[in-house]
């Protein structure tokens, strides 16, 4: 970064600053912790001497304090596969039920927008479809920032809300899906797209019109024929950049898809996520009869859902993170089993 003409190229620049970022949140913390330790059994070894029990009964409070740094630097350290410090591609998209779908698809927005508020993650709308009548059909966004696609891959699957409808004249209580998928962002080409397997439509962008958004048609879809993948884009004003972007987002697909034919688990979560409706649920929000939010793949769970929905979401995020790790480590000790059990 020190390096005259750094900034020539801006964006090239801003990904070395955002891998910087990254490894700073590694390193930095433990580095606080450890001097943090330090400090505190100087403090202590001078406060025993002097028999300081006002002293001693702070330290015991400050060393609370690190040992929940010492969990969330453990939590890092579970986001160790190749992709998890990667940006990443965000989407939601509503489920059976109309406008009741739709309005919950819109409350998962604003849940994750102020989850990554809360958590410095950087993120801009690619494109978002408005519901027929009320909230939101579908939306992708690109979020940037340390371990974005690490920790925002434990949300993926079908989330569920069950409350007493602001649409239904009768107070009834209605069951509403929507899905969430995230994909890496990979910046160099990992798997060639040949031009002739590509279909590319470009429409004026919906939305809040504006002095350009709904003028031109700068929107691109790229429909991929031979696995009916389509992604759109409608954040730029130039149809250029936004073609650039919606290839970014094919290529993520395209590249997910191939390992999931190498990784059954990841390819029955994403099966499971394809019907966006009962029994395929990974979290139940629901706010009538009673208030709970609980995670079906960890048991995971609180009482206090106005939290979960202002954003609140990092207990799940973790408790995740630490089941997956477990069953990783399950599988990668039976393949050693069975690898020694070949040999024998």
């Amino acid at each position: 970064m020190s390096e005259p003409g750094f900034w020539d190229n801006p964006e090239k620049a801003q990904e070395v600053v955002g891998a910087l970022t990254a490894v700073k949140s590694v390193v930095e913390p433990v580095n606080e912790v450890a001097a943090a330790m330090v400090d505190l059994g100087e403090l202590f070894e001078l406060a025993e001497d002097e028999a300081d029990a006002e002293t001693i009964a702070s330290i015991h409070a400050d060393l609370e304090k690190l040992s929940k740094k010492c969990d969330r630097i453990e939590v890092s350290g579970l986001l160790s596969g190749p992709d998890d410090m990667k940006s990443c591609f965000f989407s939601i998209h509503a489920g059976a039920g109309g406008t009741e779908s739709c309005d919950w698809a819109n409350m998962l927005l604003r849940m994750y927008t102020r989850y990554f508020e809360q958590n410095k993650l950087a993120y801009e709308e690619l494109y978002l479809t408005p519901g027929e009548e009320a909230g939101i059909r579908s939306t992708t966004l690109r979020v940037n920032g340390p371990f974005a696609f690490g920790k925002l891959s434990c949300e993926t699957g079908v989330h569920r809300l069950v409350r007493i409808s602001p649409f239904d004249s009768q107070n009834r209580r209605h069951t509403s899906f929507a899905a969430v998928d995230v994909l890496p962002e990979y910046e160099d080409a990992e798997i060639d797209i040949n031009d002739d397997d590509l279909r590319t439509d470009v429409y004026r962008a919906s939305g809040a019109g504006g002095q350009h958004v709904n003028k031109t048609s700068s929107a691109v879809r790229i429909t991929h024929i031979p696995t009916g993948i389509v992604v759109q884009c409608q954040s730029q004003r130039s149809q250029h950049k936004n073609r650039a972007q919606a290839m970014k987002m094919l290529q993520s697909r395209l590249v997910m898809l191939e390992r999931q034919k190498r990784d059954a688990e990841v390819a029955k979560l994403y099966s499971n996520k394809g019907e966006i409706a009962w029994g395929n649920q990974i979290r139940s929000y629901v706010l009538q009869p009673y208030q709970m939010v609980k995670d079906h793949r960890t048991d995971e769970q609180t009482g206090n859902v106005q939290a979960v929905l202002d954003g609140q979401i990092e207990a799940f995020v973790e408790s995740y993170l630490r089941q997956r790790s477990r069953k990783d480590a399950g599988s990668a000790q039976a393949a050693g089993g069975l690898r020694g059990g070949n040999k024998k």
